[in-house]
């Protein structure tokens, strides 16, 4: 295998994490023994803050009222796409039950969570295709109580107000003025609500991400996520122009956003690297110098010399977001393996489906794409099992139980299978063990 680096990265998606899992621990810790009262203050410190935590009615007609109805029409379009998609995921699928063996019946139930809390970034930028990504999904999920928490913003006093206004469209029944690791206790916690979430989704920075992996196992969550992560395969009739924009398009999420190429074509690629620094050079402050930072930090530019080597490297990437810029699209959508969303082809882009195309945003990324897609209903949806049985049944499956809890050392796990068996069947004997 011949793979060529015309560029690699001087860091990694993991760079940092202990310095900031020191740091989340600790205020997780605090707000839990403080309460409101110390996420509060964590808002007041580190945004602040110190309006009200909890939206009103009024608030959030306020919000709707600000907004022209443009941008309400926009929103909505990306509403009725995302749900759309949402809608088509929950009908593929199904409770349902079977007999295992005569006599012998089990099934499947799916069950939404009943509280789901939605964090929508709200720092740098206003991530109102956030809102509709996790409020959305959790609502055509059937969740029936959803908590959303967005970072207080400067300009507002609050958060801003397109996210109110879209959280409040998509179903949530509570909205927060609260963002980072307070924002995210809160939602763990049941704090301002009195409803802890089951579920926490959404992205945010690493200090947010950090905080729901440390609360993974008291609550859940969508997914382990870092920063932003884009890669795109070119082959040589990719149009590096276009390539170029899309790497640094992604990049602007922030310093440490990793971007890669992976290309069949020699001359593509350094035309892309070539012109990466004017699609950076023509974004606004402070979207440049993140998307400097990123580009020349996490940037990576791999040469492979068949689509094969090109799969392979990009599966070991298993990018949170993943374009395909190539010839014969159904091969790379049959061959590749490793990605949260996969976008085939030139006229579609990540941009397309981070704001309004339909599928969702939420993704994984420092690799658990090998394992794990984004999110879906189904993280809101717990699939639990059931059984039933006849006296009769009870014969083959008794018997075999016993022997296999005796064979395993564990007999009281066989004497609840040999009491029904002497029950239900007192005149008839039966092997109970191996000998």
């Amino acid at each position: 295998m011949a793979i060529t680096f015309l560029k690699r990265a001087s860091k990694t998606p993991a760079t940092g994490e202990d310095d900031t899992r020191a740091i989340v621990n600790t205020m997780l810790s605090e707000i839990e023994q403080g309460g409101e009262e110390r996420a509060k203050k964590y808002a007041l410190e580190l945004d602040n803050f110190s309006a009200q935590t909890v939206l009103t009615a009024e608030d959030i007609q306020k919000a709707s009222d600000s907004l022209s109805q443009a941008i309400k029409d926009d929103i909505q379009f990306s509403y009725d796409r995302v749900r759309g998609f949402a809608e088509a995921q929950l009908a593929s699928m199904k409770s349902f039950d079977v007999e295992l063996s005569p006599g012998l019946f089990a099934g499947q139930r799916l069950i939404p969570v009943n509280s789901a809390g939605c964090y929508v970034p709200g720092g740098r930028y206003a991530h109102i295709a956030s809102a509709v990504m996790s409020v959305t999904t959790a609502k055509v999920a059937g969740v029936k109580n959803v908590v959303v928490c967005s970072p207080p913003n400067r300009n507002y006093n609050g958060a801003h107000p397109a996210i109110i206004y879209t959280a409040n469209l998509c179903g949530a029944d509570h909205i927060l003025n609260m963002g980072g690791v307070q924002g995210v206790a809160a939602l763990a916690f049941g704090l301002f609500t009195g409803n802890p979430a089951d579920v926490i989704v959404g992205p945010g920075n690493r200090f947010v991400a950090e905080a729901k992996r440390i609360l993974f196992g008291r609550v859940g969550i969508d997914l382990f996520a870092g920063p932003t992560e884009v890669a795109v395969i070119a082959d040589h009739t990719a149009d590096p122009e276009i390539v170029a924009s899309d790497l640094i398009g992604q990049a602007e999420h922030g310093p440490d956003s990793p971007a890669w190429l992976i290309s069949t074509s020699r001359e593509v690629a350094e035309a892309a690297i070539a012109r990466a620094p004017y699609y950076i050079s023509r974004l606004p402050e402070p979207n440049r110098t993140a998307a400097e930072s990123a580009w020349r930090d996490y940037g990576e530019v791999v040469l492979v010399d068949t689509v094969e080597e090109a799969v392979t490297a990009s599966d070991g990437y298993a990018p949170e977001h993943l374009e395909v810029h190539a010839e014969n699209l159904d091969w790379w959508l049959d061959n590749l393996s490793n990605y949260g969303s996969l976008f085939l082809g030139e006229e579609t882009t990540v941009s397309y489906g981070d704001k309004c195309s339909g599928t969702n945003h939420i993704l994984p990324t420092k690799g658990a794409a090998r394992y794990t897609g984004g999110l879906s209903v189904g993280k809101f949806i717990k699939t639990v099992t059931w059984q039933r049985m006849t006296k009769e049944a009870n014969k083959s499956v008794g018997g075999a139980s016993s022997r296999i809890s005796r064979l395993e050392g564990m007999e009281g796990h066989a004497l609840s299978g040999d009491d029904r068996l002497h029950k239900y069947f007192p005149d008839e004997e039966f092997t109970l063990e191996h000998k």
